[in-house]
């Protein structure tokens, strides 16, 4: 994989994030609650280019930080350019942040919702399309309000139905469909 370092490489990943979210999560509506805050502009994207556990924790807490200062951001897709290509690597720092996210009294203000390229469910076959509905162009860590996340629960008809469907897409689709989308969103 090539380091991305530059402002153009980090434009390219945010590009191809933007990308990601219009045409999977929004353009396929696999987040029903998505389009209404793209539409509004209040979906911030944090690039980062840092590698070390301990630097994007750090850019995890300033980006829960920037949400807690900022109401006008309704949610932060922090995406890792180059950290954390290993699944089992972005599960522990994952964890790492939900703990974080615990012992500053956060939890019930703020979830996070995970998203990476090699992204597996637990007892779930890696060849499974259905793995799409959480796999990106690189590894993300989707932080939202809670209060935003309940108030769109309630509006919506039956939301317990809406990973069903997703998967049943996501299968319909296909592997190959899949994998090169996926691919063409990430030219680095």
């Amino acid at each position: 994989m090539k380091l991305v370092h530059d402002n153009l490489a980090l434009q390219a990943v945010e590009a191809g994030t933007r990308q990601w979210l219009a045409e999977v999560v929004v353009g396929l509506n696999l987040c029903p609650f998505a389009r209404r805050e793209v539409d509004a502009g209040r979906v911030r994207f944090a690039i980062t280019a840092h590698t070390e556990p301990e630097a994007l924790l750090l850019e995890f807490a300033s980006e829960l930080n920037r949400l807690q200062n900022e109401p006008q951001i309704a949610t932060t897709l922090l995406v890792f350019a180059q950290g954390v290509p290993d699944f089992f690597d972005y599960l522990d720092l994952l964890d790492m942040t939900q703990a974080w996210l615990e012992e500053q009294g956060l939890e019930g203000e703020y979830q996070l919702a995970s998203f990476h390229p090699d992204y597996l469910f637990a007892e779930s076959a890696a060849e499974d399309a259905a793995n799409y509905t959480n796999r990106s162009p690189w590894p993300i860590i989707h932080l939202l309000r809670e209060a935003s996340v309940e108030q769109a629960i309630a509006s919506h008809p039956d939301t317990a139905r809406i990973p069903e469907r997703n998967i049943r897409l996501a299968r319909e689709k296909g592997m190959a469909y899949w994998e090169s989308l996926l691919k063409s969103l990430r030219p680095l």
